[in-house]
């Protein structure tokens, strides 16, 4: 067994490992990781680091492609997004939110042949669905080495989008998304990351 076999059978969670005992890997450098999935297991290996060290987790790491680590952090919000979603349908429903809103800034669902109006939790659900299914269609993301200059039009409106279930949250079930481990930290790594590559999302709705 190589060094490289031995490192990368030592990042799994065995059969029958407990919650608490999951993902319990030291940290290592970018190259080390011998993986198809090498970016993005990384970028896990940061957040369960120091989730707070928003500096480290949005700096690109040496020899890597921005937009390919942009990339990265987009199919990670919309993984860790699910989990705010699961907490929000104890509340979020047709009769408590019959539009999406967030304070007076109402949108419309972008997930059907022509925009309408959702019910907030079914525009979410949408919405983390599209994201999903656009950053792993291999027509727009063939390869998670390299993006193709004509599909990197599409991060800002999944920025956009995926912020406005955060925005959601905030003004409309702030218990839940004070609550929910990890809904902060990953509105501000989402802040941070789109502050440093200049970006807007076009919206008042910042909670800080």
């Amino acid at each position: 067994m190589t060094s490289a076999t031995k490192t990368t059978s030592l990042r799994r969670n065995r059969p029958g490992t407990k919650l608490e005992d999951a993902y319990q890997f030291e940290h290592i450098p970018l190259e080390q990781f011998d993986s198809a999935f090498a970016l993005q297991e990384y970028l896990q290996s940061l957040i369960r680091k120091d989730k707070e060290n928003l500096d480290q987790l949005v700096e690109l790491p040496p020899g890597q492609d921005e937009e390919t680590w942009q990339y990265e952090h987009l199919r990670q919000l919309c993984l860790e997004l699910n989990y705010l979603v699961v907490q929000l349908e104890t509340e979020c429903n047709r009769e408590t939110c019959p539009e999406m809103k967030a304070d007076e800034w109402m949108y419309l669902c972008a997930a059907h042949q022509t925009s309408m109006n959702c019910c907030a939790i079914d525009y979410i659900v949408h919405t983390l669905d599209g994201a999903t299914t656009l950053l792993n269609s291999h027509k727009y993301f063939p390869s998670r080495i390299s993006i193709p200059d004509t599909s990197l039009k599409h991060y800002q409106p999944i920025a956009r989008r995926l912020y406005r279930i955060f925005a959601h949250a905030w003004f409309h079930h702030r218990e839940i998304f004070e609550s929910f481990e990890g809904a902060i930290d990953n509105y501000k790594h989402m802040i941070a990351d789109r502050s440093q590559r200049k970006q807007d999302f076009s919206s008042k709705a910042k909670p800080w």
